[in-house]
């Protein structure tokens, strides 16, 4: 479930994008976009939002609530076109406002465009002031729209010519999936911190955050987006572009931990297996005697069952969660959420009475989420709740698409191991270690961005993280 992270390290966003060369209906683009949104709906739970062409316009649908809410059938029948992007939304930068809700369509020098982005630009306020002071209008307080003026600005340009110029401004992490009336263009950012993927369903194409999104419309992943590459869709089929050269790679290791759904494979890594090896790992490095091992779900389910497999110890059930809440990080106020963590989890009594529990999470940001579970399984009849988290302390606020509290907010910015074990109120804690983080995904560390947990930022933050002018908001943020 990422308790902690619900309420604070806030999901980013996801996109989605197809190109169907023989549709069968006239809103199957749409259909499709609608079933792939859905899949990367835990990606962003605020707002949702599609964009159709059919060769000479663009229609645009976008409202703030889930996919299932924003969109009806009838509302589907009106999107007709063989191209769409779609958007699911949590407000990294901006307000939560109908107005920030992506996909941003908008008419330039060469014609119609829809752009949806997942990420951050640490230098959006920079770009912002310089193009503010040049004449630029801007409508909206998401940094997506500095990406659109960039665009616009480079407008004499091919629209790939725009978009690789525009590689040069924007620093941060960022995946766009655009669209004009004929075309599909997906970008990732030069250090592939942010996922992006490419899947197929015979001769049309198809781009995703995630590839989960992929087989919901019956289609098959091909490969991952490559660092700083721009892949082009038309009715030529589909041609790459790399603008900028680069050995580097830092995948953000929290899309493994937390971020993505347990069925997808990110950058030639399965995030169910890569969880299991997390739970296993933690298992090896805790060494505690225990009746029972139980997860916090939903993502601390398979790390729990890897550490059940590695100790010998017998997973149970020992939480129940109530499917019909959402994540409790989406609701709007703190109250809400904290109301929503009561709402979604209960302890199953039989299970947990007179045992000695080991409790899996994949990890602790406040650390109130989990001080609450620790006295609910008590309650419950537990005699040792020991917690185990399948991955390190979450020292550092990030830049780079995940929305987080101040680090004076993260409890591990604050107190050692043992103060946050007396803060929770467990009889011990563990956290995954660093090299055994890693060594769980069979890759060596240098290729991932981990500095939610060690604070070394692979793009250098401006030192003021905040410029606010004329009510514009700029916090390094994206989507």
């Amino acid at each position: 479930m990422g308790n902690e992270l619900e309420k604070h390290w806030r999901d980013e966003c996801g996109v989605f994008g197809i190109y169907l060369r023989d549709p069968t209906a006239p809103n199957e683009a749409a259909r499709d976009t609608y079933f792939g949104l859905y899949a990367l709906q835990h990606r962003g739970q605020e707002s949702a939002g599609i964009a159709v062409a059919s060769g000479d316009r663009i229609v645009l649908h976008k409202a703030m609530g889930l996919v299932s809410e924003v969109f009806s059938p009838e509302v589907l029948d009106g999107l007709t076109g063989n191209v769409a992007v779609g958007h699911v939304r949590y407000s990294t930068t901006g307000s939560s406002h109908p107005v920030n809700a992506q996909p941003l369509v908008f008419r330039y020098l060469k014609g119609m465009v829809a752009l949806a982005h997942n990420g951050n630009l640490v230098n959006a306020g920079e770009l912002y002031l310089r193009l503010a002071n040049l004449g630029s209008v801007f409508q909206t307080t998401t940094d997506s729209e500095v990406i659109v003026n960039l665009l616009a600005r480079y407008a004499q340009d091919s629209l790939e010519d725009a978009l690789a110029k525009s590689m040069i401004d924007i620093k941060g992490a960022y995946a766009l999936v655009i669209m004009t009336e004929n075309k599909l263009i997906g970008m990732r950012d030069p250090l592939g911190i942010r996922p992006l993927c490419l899947g197929r369903r015979g001769d049309s194409f198809i781009l995703a955050s995630e590839s989960c999104a992929f087989y919901t419309i019956g289609a098959e992943f091909v490969r991952d987006v490559e660092p700083g590459e721009i892949v082009v869709i038309d009715e030529n089929g589909l041609r790459s572009i790399h603008p900028l050269g680069s050995e580097e790679v830092a995948h953000c290791i929290f899309e493994y931990v937390y971020l993505a759904r347990p069925d997808s494979v990110i950058d030639g890594i399965n995030v169910n297996r890569f969880r299991r090896a997390m739970g296993r790992q933690l298992a090896r490095e805790m060494k505690v005697e225990a009746d029972i091992v139980i997860a916090v779900p939903d993502s601390g389910t398979t790390a729990a069952l890897g550490f059940a497999e590695e100790s010998g110890i017998r997973f149970e059930e020992g939480l129940i969660k109530n499917r019909y809440i959402g994540r409790t990080f989406i609701q709007p106020t703190q109250k809400m959420r904290d109301l929503g963590v009561r709402l979604k989890l209960n302890p199953v009594e039989e299970a947990v009475k007179g045992k000695r529990v080991i409790m899996v999470d994949d990890s602790i940001v406040r650390g109130t989420t989990s001080k609450q579970i620790v006295r609910m399984l008590r309650d419950a009849g537990a005699v040792e709740v020991h917690m185990a988290v399948a991955s390190p302390p979450t020292q550092y606020s990030c830049f780079y698409g995940i929305d987080t509290s101040a680090r004076e907010e993260l409890i591990a910015a604050k107190m050692d191991v043992g103060g946050i074990r007396e803060f929770i109120g467990a009889d011990s804690l563990y956290y995954l270690s660093e090299e055994g983080m890693f060594a769980a995904a069979g890759r060596i560390k240098g290729n991932f961005c981990a500095a939610c947990f060690n604070g070394r930022y692979p793009i250098p933050i401006p030192q003021t993280g905040r410029i606010d002018k004329d009510n514009f908001e700029r916090t390094g943020g994206g989507c």
